[in-house]
């Protein structure tokens, strides 16, 4: 049995968790919305359409904000095709997908799911193949109560009040050669700073993010943070990640060892980020918006056989296993160790698209990676603590990988202490140990487990409790120590509270 131990103090924080870091992601994509959210005449549905099925296992995630309407579909995005009068919306080919958009869902729509979801938006703008007028418009659209033209129009579509919308991305991925509308770094910092300005003469309150880099493999990572944040620094407040990791040779360790190659990338844009500050002498810091982050490449074969031109297809429809799961749960340690910079995340996407829940026309289910995340999301607030993990290593193509992935999180509201931990050896457990001797009095409330003997098994309508976590009495407080014994390939949530 391996042998690890983590090291923390009670006076040695990151930063405080901001509750967006547990955001996710709606796109019109696939069955995210059709099917997903929006399914009218279902009897899963209510009055307006939104499955409540749904919305009863998004609750549980706890989700404070959902990015829409993309990703990619917004760099062709019209947002006026989504609002007023059903009947008189026209269906337009898109571009990104190549399907029909039917613009039965838009904006309006969104925002009357997101208030029923209780979560908030995120929303995107075109940047692509529009621009600065059309942002400007959007947000007066919005935010604004009324007296102009846009804001006047949201009151003749039925809604009095405005959204009040407070955070918007400047379009998507505008370094993808894949993308409508791409652009060279200095050409999107330029509009990007145009945008924001005149967003933010419209409605001061709101806060941006520019485009990073699409993925860490972009040839041109570094240099496209640099010369965007050099143009358009003064008016951005957080700049994006996007990520993406895939178990395609089937190597499950070097696949869990990409959570090392995740913290480098996050450091790396942080650096830059402070590069930009150091050399335009600003006192502003920019933060991190990791608005696209999952497992994806499962559904890769099936969707290069779809039809052209369809509506609402099966489409990005990873079937996730209890590998994947482990991964996602490394992949928010990994965040929540860099609490302190990165303050919104985005799991992409919520609903059937690379989604934690799945839907079919009788109901839906949870997939396998929707149980570390509620977990993390509900039991991960309050402030990070500077967790040092002392494990032993395995040799990956990123560098040396521990075998443990963890990090502490302390609540001062309820005087709690929770412990993530992913154990990645796939064969021998681990003893586990941490010092508590500053917290006098905690001892172990809940330990919760999820682990499966084959890391290759599925949640699925027919078996949807294959892969769950379940509750044991592994770990105790004593003389000070935590101990628990972590099985082999698992992932674990240790919660302590300080008794009276």
């Amino acid at each position: 049995m391996k042998e690890a131990k983590i090291f923390i103090d009670r006076h040695f924080t990151v930063g405080e968790v901001d509750k967006r870091i547990y955001g996710s992601f709606i796109e019109h994509l696939g069955r995210a919305v059709y099917g997903g959210i929006y399914q009218p005449g279902s009897p899963l549905c209510d009055e307006q359409g939104f499955r409540r099925d749904v919305i009863g296992l998004i609750s549980r995630l706890n989700v404070p904000v959902v990015r829409y309407p993309g990703g990619n579909f917004v760099s062709g995005y019209h947002w006026e095709d989504g609002v007023g009068p059903k009947s008189a919306r026209p269906e337009k080919i898109d571009l990104a997908w190549n399907v029909i958009e039917t613009n039965q869902f838009g904006l309006n729509e969104f925002m009357d799911w997101a208030d029923k979801a209780k979560t908030e938006p995120m929303m995107a703008v075109n940047l692509g193949t529009r621009g600065v007028e059309d942002a400007k418009n959007i947000v007066e659209y919005c935010n604004l109560k009324g007296g102009s033209y846009y804001s006047d129009l949201r009151r003749s579509h039925g809604y009095e009040n405005p959204h009040d919308i407070k955070l918007w991305c400047l379009g998507n991925e505008m370094d993808g050669p894949w993308q409508m509308g791409h652009k060279t770094a200095a050409e999107y910092g330029r509009i990007a700073a145009e945008a924001g300005r005149i967003m933010k003469m419209v409605d001061p309150s709101i806060e941006l993010v520019a485009c990073g880099s699409s993925s860490l493999t972009m040839d041109t990572f570094g240099t496209w943070e640099d010369t965007v944040l050099s143009e358009c620094y003064d008016q951005v407040d957080y700049l994006s990640l996007h990520q993406y990791y895939a178990n395609a040779e089937n190597n499950t360790p070097e696949f869990l060892a990409n959570t090392v190659a995740m913290d480098k990338f996050i450091s790396s844009v942080i650096s830059i980020c402070d590069a930009v500050k150091a050399k335009k002498r600003k006192n502003k810091s920019i933060h991190l918006s990791f608005d696209e982050w999952n497992v994806w490449y499962h559904s890769h074969e099936q969707d290069r056989k779809l039809e052209r031109w369809c509506k609402a297809p099966h489409q990005l429809e990873d079937i996730y296993n209890f590998e994947d799961a482990l991964l996602v749960a490394g992949m928010m340690i990994t965040m929540l160790h860099h609490a302190d910079r990165v303050k919104v995340a985005c799991l992409a996407q919520l609903v059937n698209v690379i989604a934690p829940i799945m839907t079919s026309d009788s109901g839906a289910w949870a997939q396998t990676i929707y149980y570390p995340f509620e977990m993390i999301s509900n039991y991960g607030r309050g402030e990070v603590l500077n967790t040092v993990v002392d494990s032993p290593v395995y040799e990956s193509r990123h560098a040396d990988a521990p075998y443990l992935d963890a990090v502490c999180v302390m609540n001062g509201e309820d005087e709690s202490l929770t412990v993530f931990a992913v154990n990645k050896d796939l064969e021998d457990s681990m003893e586990f140990t941490c010092d508590l001797r500053q917290f006098e009095g905690y001892q172990v409330t809940e330990h919760r487990v999820l682990t499966h003997a084959d890391v290759k098994a599925e949640n699925t309508e027919e078996n949807p409790e294959n892969v769950v976590p379940v509750t044991v009495e592994n770990a105790r407080v004593e003389s000070g120590m935590l101990k628990a014994v972590l099985c082999d390939k698992s992932f674990h949530m240790i919660r302590l509270q300080k008794q009276s």
